[in-house]
């Protein structure tokens, strides 16, 4: 008996919990162990990190010094008097003076790199050393820098001879402290074309600078430091690398980038870097037993934190779970029904409790939305029933106000009709919705923005589709009647504008301003009748009811302004090809027309069509009444039909008359090429024989000759360039300069009477325009051969 209750209870939440505490009394068990393991993986993980960062500082302080260097050593290589001194064929005399200039030059170095302590060039050609101030042979200079005893005259000459090129050694300097050792840069001049040594550039740091640098480090914990060169030889420790003899420092030495490694006795920990400026390497030795004396506080403190959790969560453990499953029991119970003993077959106290709460809220969710679409559909077939100015004889439009939450705040009404013109290119944006979805995504924007716009004014605002438009009824707010018709335009603008964002363009009509709800249908008959008026006006624009309302007193035209003169004329424009004036004269009879306000749609058309029939009279009276244009093809009559607006009836027009004036212009063309052609051979025969009969006339330009020939100068000089390419100012300078030369070459006078023999007043300017088109003055031309 007791072991199936508990078998039908191992689905209750008290069995759930009690297996999951338990769960938590493991976890620590298993994390102490995997801690155990770790923390010595993590702490050494750690302390590389932190030797790594300080190998790097290290790194940084040695490589500026090198840097320093190896720029000096670029310096002195590209040295202009260095190069001419090594590479050039001079006599003796003028080797040493060049060498004299060099040294004094070597002195503005070392005050500019203070920070290196010795620098020299060796010049294999004579044996000598060139230093900062000084030539001297190899020995003399062998004694004064580097004769400390520890290395001999023949060894120095073949370390600099025969070491690697930039390379770093460690060399003896006489004049650095204890322990008189400098770091040597060595880099070899290139050789000369015998393809024989020319020279060494050294340069030397001292070692006191380095270890100086070194012991600004902080943080070493007696491990050992030490700088390799490219060989792997030793050049600086911070200790005596006696201490680590048995470390074998090739071990695991990577160039591209820095790496860690265990010493092969295993006390010990290497890490190293390469120079980010050179091929030395910095390499940091550690002792083992530096980790684990650091580490030992970390052991003992997780070990008793690990303790603390085992037995704080056994105690814990059963505490919480008594505490927590109360409120638990007691919230099944209150949900529980007579039948709930039979609902819960899974047994789960949380399950149950999701279970009736979601189905709860499921039920309220679908009466919410029942109620919230009802009230929607009832309240636009409201809003469309006083629209139309039908009465509802159930409750009163103030009562159902009132039960759609609408308030009513003064007796002041007016209504703006929204028209969507691109519906379909709004439904290519959309794509992977339907055309019900859409419509209502489009009603939600403009809902909402044009309710915002109206509130922005302290109106009240209510939006509703009708007839396939969206209709907002604006119910003003106590304010004077003077500004409702500003903020019934600010509204529409607004809205226009911001929901350009959205790809919509709208075309918004705005009814009369009334009074009482019975006003209201009054002002949306208002509205329509704007909104048919953008026949006129076009689409995209506001149109107010004002802007179009007839009054009994108005004198309506009886018809439209087109004179048969005024037709005639633009046939003849067209007869000859001229589209600019001939849209000129169309365009003013459709603004003469259209500009007023009352002007009736249907003889808006009627002139279209009109205008239509004239370019049909203008291609038969130009004998092609049955070409291409014309024929039995409707499209022309089927496009500007099919217009919405009349601005679009315009554009098909002008696109229509374009048409037929390029036809009508490419026929008479065929006309009258060839005798313009003949015309313009003989114009530019008689302007050249007369420049060539009046050139010696001073007064001899482009308007005198237009005058001779009865043109506007500047047209001849068109026509001229037309025929020949050449400008006619052009052709007259050059025939003078052409007879000036003959002159010149025949000797036939001074420069000052060839210039006035070839229509020049003034020599001077006539030199000017020699020197123009000849390239040198008359003077220079005579004496040429």
């Amino acid at each position: 008996m007791n072991i199936g209750f508990l078998w039908r209870k191992r689905k209750s939440i008290i069995f759930t919990w009690l297996i999951s505490y338990s769960a938590v009394l493991f976890i620590p068990m298993m994390m102490s162990l995997i801690i155990y393991s770790q923390s010595s993986d993590a702490l050494k993980s750690e302390i590389h990190r932190a030797n790594d960062s300080l190998l790097k500082q290290v790194r940084y302080t040695i490589d500026t010094q090198i840097d320093l260097m190896k720029r000096l050593n670029m310096e002195i290589t590209w040295n202009t008097k260095l190069q001419s001194l090594m590479y050039s064929n001079i006599g003796q005399s003028d080797d040493q003076f060049l060498a004299y200039q060099l040294v004094k030059e070597f002195r503005m170095y070392q005050t500019s790199y203070a920070a290196i302590d010795e620098f020299y060039v060796t010049w294999d050609q004579s044996s000598s050393i060139l230093r900062p101030g000084n030539v001297r042979d190899m020995k003399t200079a062998f004694d004064t820098l580097h004769n400390t005893g520890t290395l001999r005259y023949e060894q120095w000459l073949d370390t600099i001879n025969n070491a690697a090129n930039n390379q770093f050694l460690l060399l003896p300097h006489s004049d650095a402290g204890s322990p008189q050792t400098s770091i040597a840069y060595i880099a070899h001049l290139p050789k000369d074309l015998n393809g024989k040594q020319t020279g060494t550039v050294v340069v030397m740091a001292d070692l006191a600078r380095f270890q100086k640098a070194m012991e600004t480090i902080s943080g070493f914990s007696g491990g050992q430091l030490l700088i390799l060169n490219h060989d792997n030889q030793v050049l600086l420790s911070n200790l005596p690398v006696s201490v680590y003899t048995n470390l074998n420092l090739e071990q695991a030495l990577d160039r591209d980038h820095v790496a860690y490694s265990p010493a092969k006795n295993g006390d010990s920990e290497l890490f190293y870097m390469q120079s980010a400026v050179s091929d030395l390497k910095y390499v940091l030795v550690i002792p083992s037993r530096i980790y684990w004396e650091k580490a030992e506080y970390v052991r003992k403190f997780t070990y008793v934190s690990i303790l603390i959790s085992l037995i704080g969560a056994g105690v814990l453990t059963w505490f919480f779970m008594r505490r927590n499953y109360s409120p638990i029991q007691r919230l099944v119970q209150s949900v529980s029904d007579k039948h709930s003993a039979e609902e819960r077959t899974d047994g789960n106290e949380l399950s149950f409790i999701q279970r009736a709460i979601s189905d709860t809220r499921s039920e309220k969710d679908q009466i919410a939305l029942q109620l919230q679409s009802h009230q929607y559909v009832l309240r636009s077939n409201m809003l469309n029933r006083l629209l139309k100015g039908k009465s509802d004889t159930l409750i009163s439009y103030e009562e159902a106000f009132k039960s759609f939450h609408m308030e009513l705040i003064s007796n002041e009404f007016a209504v703006v009709l929204f028209a969507v013109e691109n519906n379909e290119k709004l439904s290519a944006n959309l794509p992977g919705m339907d055309m019900n979805e859409r419509r209502k995504l489009i009603q939600f924007i403009i809902t909402n923005v044009v309710e915002e716009l109206v509130g922005h004014r302290h109106h009240a605002g209510y939006v509703a589709e009708v007839d396939d438009m969206m209709v907002c009824l604006v119910n003003f707010a106590a304010d004077e009647a003077a500004e409702r018709k500003e903020d019934l335009n600010w509204i529409a603008t607004e809205a226009q504008r911001f929901l350009m964002r959205f790809h919509m363009d709208l075309t918004i009509s705005i009814g009369g301003i009334h009074s009482s709800l019975f006003g209201v249908a009054k002002a949306y008959s208002e509205a329509l009748d704007a909104m048919e008026y953008k026949m006129v006006r076009g689409k995209r624009e506001i149109i107010t009811y004002d802007e179009i309302r007839i009054d009994s007193a108005d004198k309506l035209p009886l018809g439209y302004y087109y004179p048969l003169q005024v037709e005639q004329q633009i046939i003849n424009m067209i007869k000859i090809g001229d589209f600019e004036q001939a849209s000129a004269s169309m365009n003013e009879i459709m603004e003469r027309n259209f500009n007023k306000p009352l002007v009736s749609l249907t003889l808006a058309r009627c002139l279209i069509f009109n205008l239509v029939g004239t370019m049909v009279k203008a291609i038969n009276e130009l004998g092609d009444g049955e070409s291409r244009l014309l024929g039995d093809n409707p499209r022309w009559m089927d496009s500007i039909i099919a217009c919405d607006t009349i601005l679009e009836m315009q554009q098909e027009l002008l696109s229509l008359l374009k048409e037929v004036c390029a036809h009508a212009a490419a026929k008479m063309e065929t006309n009258v090429t060839k005798e313009r052609a003949e015309t313009l051979r003989e114009l530019i025969t008689n302007v050249i024989r007369y420049i060539e009969e009046h050139y010696q006339d001073a007064n001899l330009n482009v308007n005198t000759i237009g005058e001779r020939f009865e043109l506007k100068g500047s047209y001849v000089s068109k026509l001229f360039k037309d025929g020949t390419g050449e400008g006619l100012l052009d052709y007259i300078t050059k025939f003078r300069i052409g007879q000036a030369k003959r002159m010149i070459v025949h000797k036939q006078g001074s420069i000052s009477e060839i210039a006035k023999s070839v229509g020049y007043n003034e020599a001077a300017t006539f030199i000017r325009v020699f020197k123009k088109y000849e390239g040198i003055t008359p003077g220079k031309y005579k004496e040429m051969p």
